[in-house]
């Protein structure tokens, strides 16, 4: 079952005297002021953290944690109908903790609109291969019809797929239609559904062999990118990030934001007829910026950050990874208003990841920690 506690105010919880954000960053930004050795040193230092659970060789130090039940997975929060909030729930990813490694992913709804809402189970139909369910972005499309077909991103065995489900209202069932795989899908994080059989899909990395992804960001390397897919056409539509994260669309469906987590950005894209993505505009943030959710009355960009994001990839229960939530306004004005709506040291909430809101309810996801509701 899925873990979802309750607050009741909006201010800031603590304030960040310093963010550890370069430590995750790309080359030469660990530490301006170092020379080479010490940027050297602290970059294995991080990336041995990232891969020691697959290399066996670095001791992380610090306690074991001792989690809760069900409280593993990415919480990714997407409108299907207003109100309406997909939370999932057990993924695996190298170097973060896994209190329920043996444990399939699960997808949730929540209705916001209740009003004492509360997350309920999905059942999946069976032919699908639950064991290796290991689902990471997600993303809807409601046809003209009304059906809601469900897109998510899946690593089973540590792959790439994108598996697309049909969502049965009366039993709160999915039925699983297909699975899509492409060489173009390498390595794909969050996914943003355009019809019933196509989307856009980042892919955070080059290589999807382990190895391989840390000498890309170990380098430097800005070879990740975002995808095009349909059934007539897969294409690269937009390169050059570090690490392509999450990805929405605003609502008069004309841009394709884009968040690069390692580069602290927000990159607007023009979507034209074609699917091809044009840039507009980059707005810089002082903070690892993951998944982002688009308010479908407002435009607002509501995003789940991480401000210390090396962290995530610390054992220590005195050394909690904190959360953040950043409220994008008028993005596509000259200055975009940015507040921050919440902000916990990790003693409430620990490595944030989305943020939903309707109604003056607020629904906070964490990378492997649990859901936070709140009433603005």
């Amino acid at each position: 079952m899925a873990e979802i506690v309750s607050c009741h105010s909006t201010a800031t919880h603590h304030s960040f005297s310093s963010f550890l954000l370069d430590a995750f960053g790309r080359a030469g930004r660990l530490c301006p002021r170092c020379c080479a050795w010490c940027w050297l040193m602290g970059t294995l230092e991080v990336w041995c953290r990232l891969w020691a659970p697959w290399w066996g060789w670095w001791h992380l130090g610090g306690g074991r944690r001792t989690w809760g039940a069900g409280r593993s997975g990415e919480g990714k929060a997407v409108p299907a109908r207003m109100g309406a909030t997909w939370i999932l729930q057990g993924l695996k990813y190298p170097g973060l903790k896994s209190f329920a490694p043996d444990k399939p992913g699960e997808i949730f709804l929540m209705d916001l609109n209740e009003e004492k809402p509360r997350a309920v189970e999905l059942r999946i139909s069976r032919g699908f291969d639950l064991a290796s369910f290991n689902p990471h972005g997600i993303s809807t499309y409601i046809d003209k019809d009304d059906t809601v077909y469900l897109f998510v991103v899946n690593h089973p065995h540590q792959k790439s797929t994108v598996e697309v489900f049909k969502f049965v209202e009366d039993d709160n069932s999915l039925v699983h239609l297909k699975t899509i795989r492409h060489d173009l899908l390498t390595s794909v994080n969050d996914i943003v559904a355009m019809g019933p059989d196509s989307f856009y899909a980042t892919n955070d990395h080059y290589f999807s062999d382990f190895i391989l992804m840390f000498l890309e960001m170990f380098l430097g390397l800005t070879w990740s990118n975002v995808v095009y897919y349909s059934p007539k056409e897969v294409k690269e539509v937009a390169a050059g990030f570090y690490s392509a994260n999450g990805i929405n669309i605003s609502p008069d469906e004309k841009y394709i934001y884009v968040a690069d987590i390692l580069d602290h950005k927000v990159h607007v894209m023009e979507k034209h007829a074609n699917w091809n993505l044009t840039h507009v505009k980059t707005l810089q943030l002082d903070t690892l910026i993951d998944n982002l959710f688009v308010d479908p009355d407002t435009g607002d960009i509501w995003t789940g950050c991480h401000p210390n994001g090396m962290k995530l990839f610390y054992s220590d229960p005195e050394n909690l990874p904190a959360s953040e939530v950043l409220r994008i306004q008028n993005i596509l004005s000259e200055e975009p208003a940015v507040t921050r709506v919440y902000a916990d040291d990790g003693s409430v909430l620990q490595g944030s990841s989305v943020a939903s809101v309707h109604g003056g309810k607020l629904l906070i996801g964490t990378v492997f920690h649990r859901a936070l509701y709140c009433e603005l």
